[in-house]
């Protein structure tokens, strides 16, 4: 019996074989699973300690590449990238050890010793194995911002080269709605920008105060997102353009600087909130020295595209991360960050968006691309690499949807629109909405800086039209969803920490009907006889 058993394997094992030459496609479980069990089945599965948290350039980032590789190829998606699904992105990833874990700051008024991890954290960029700023002057300047279309230059009439420059988070609009775009930050609230900025003008080091609430994260958040190496594109130089270090220090910290150089913090930071503020030397002065281990290595966006037919060199695409932070600092005895709302429901999402335009009774029009993008976390810098990089060309690529963080929501009424005006792409978002009966609304109120923070910002930053959409608050059934809340919330926030998993009692219904929402915003770019404008 166990011989004919083994038989009939092996013939149905052939017969499979047979067919699937034929036709070029084996029978796969996830063509039959309903939405719900197929995003729920990739987001468990991606954000599983197996996967290690997925950050690049670890052990786990080939599991998860091929993981989601083979999802793309299972729902008839073909590869994007010359004949492969990996467009190879060359990555830095830098250990940097600062000396004694500390920081001694010699000030006017007494000396600081300050404590890595609890107190600061710095890091560089450059693929040196040591690096020191010997006894470097401090200076304060404001925003850090250099920004003549709103009259704002904090680094006017002060020399900061080979100097540490400390600044504040944010932009000035976010405590005064006459300068800037009030609540709604710019770019140059960012730390990504006050960190260039810092180092186009000199600096040896660039250090922000860290506060909760225009940061729009608690301390824990910049702690958890340099446990280990930091990543950043690799250049030929070795990133030597860069500015040496950058970093953040706490607020209570701060003021014990500031104490040491004899000024007061808060009158002085009251003060860079006002137009005309002068950026100013503190009377302190520090040698920052790190050893720092160098790996150099290439990370992959994965690619997959659904040809399209009469306008085929056109292009709609998708893109989410797949990347989080990996195993680091324990908290309550879990070190495995693993990411399952950020950002495992939007591979997920893709792979369903995946298998519903691959499997229509005719392909749309224009083709459909499908990036899952590397190293989000360390900076967007899978999808700057795209831009930079295309496969496709961005003058042919109509539209960016991003998917970013899409989990446990029930469902609401309203679409909440960001960037409005901006491009054509709203139109599109409305009839989306409206095709599912909800509203939209339209949303300028950006403090955190939210624009920024994700993949669609590279694209929209060489051209090309995004659309920034996102689940309201008016939920349908809101006593269902007070109670659910109540039920499963302990009022903890879970970004960028161990508890970011996976649970069988998310109700993902509401997250549903955005994905929804996003493929019609899409099927309607792809077969439209219009351009975007």
């Amino acid at each position: 019996m166990r011989k004919f058993s083994i038989l009939l394997s092996v013939l149905l094992t052939l017969a499979i074989s047979v067919v699937a030459q034929k036709t070029d496609k084996v029978y796969s479980p996830i063509l039959e699973m309903n939405d719900e069990t197929l995003f729920r089945s990739v987001t468990r599965e991606l954000s599983d300690d197996a996967f290690g948290g997925r950050k690049p350039m670890t052990d786990y980032e080939a599991p998860t590449l091929d993981y989601i590789a083979g999802r793309f190829k299972e729902v008839g998606l073909e590869p994007a990238a010359g004949g492969s699904y990996l467009q190879k992105v060359p990555l830095l990833g830098v250990k940097t050890n600062i000396k004694n874990n500390e920081l001694t700051v010699n000030g006017a008024k007494g000396k600081v010793t300050l404590r890595w991890w609890d107190d600061f954290v710095l890091w560089t960029l450059r693929a040196e194995k040591q690096l020191k700023v010997n006894k470097a002057d401090f200076v304060f300047v404001g925003f850090g911002i250099r920004a003549p279309e709103y009259g704002w230059d904090d680094y006017a009439d002060i020399d900061v080269k080979g100097k540490v420059v400390v600044m504040m988070v944010n932009d000035p609009g976010f405590y005064d709605n006459n300068l800037f775009l009030g609540k709604n930050m710019t770019y140059y609230g960012r730390w990504t920008y006050k960190f260039e900025e810092a180092g186009r003008q000199g600096a040896a080091a660039a250090i922000i105060i860290h506060d909760t609430e225009p940061a729009s994260y608690g301390w824990s958040v910049v702690q958890n997102s340099r446990a280990s190496s930091t990543l950043s594109l690799y250049s030929p130089s070795g990133n030597k353009e860069l500015i040496p270090f950058q970093g953040w220090v706490t607020g209570e910290s701060a003021k014990k600087l500031f104490d040491a150089a004899g000024v007061s913090l808060d009158e002085t930071m009251d003060a860079a909130k006002k137009k005309g503020f002068k950026s100013f030397p503190l009377k302190l002065k520090a040698t920052i020295e790190s050893t720092n281990d160098i790996e150099i290595s290439e990370s992959a966006n994965v690619a997959a595209i659904l040809p399209g037919t009469t306008l085929k060199d056109e292009y709609i695409i998708y893109t989410a991360h797949w990347d989080h932070l990996g195993i680091g600092q324990p908290v309550n005895g879990d070190s495995i960050y693993n990411g399952a709302l950020d950002n495992a429901t939007g591979i997920a999402a893709l792979v369903l968006l995946g298998r519903r335009f691959s499997q229509l009774p005719e392909r749309p029009k224009r083709s459909i691309v499908f990036l899952a993008v590397t190293a989000e976390e360390s900076g967007l810098l899978g999808s700057e690499y795209y831009a930079e990089n295309p496969l496709f060309p961005l003058d042919k690529t109509l539209v960016c949807i991003n998917i970013d963080s899409y989990g446990d929501k029930m469902p609401v009424s309203d679409v909440i629109l960001s960037a409005a005006g901006l491009t054509e792409t709203d139109r599109y978002v409305k009839d989306a909405a409206a095709a599912q009966g909800r509203t939209v609304k339209y949303s300028s109120i950006d403090p955190g800086g939210g624009f920024y923070r994700s993949d669609h910002f590279n694209f929209f930053k060489v051209g090309v039209p995004v659309v920034v959409a996102k689940s309201g608050n008016q939920y349908i059934d809101p006593q269902a969803a007070k109670a659910h809340q109540e039920k499963y919330y302990s009022g903890a926030g879970n970004y960028h920490q161990p508890t970011d998993e996976y649970h069988d009692w998310w109700n993902v219904s509401g997250s549903l009907n955005d994905i929804y929402l996003f493929y019609g915003i899409g099927y309607r770019l792809a077969n439209s006889d219009k351009t975007i404008q």
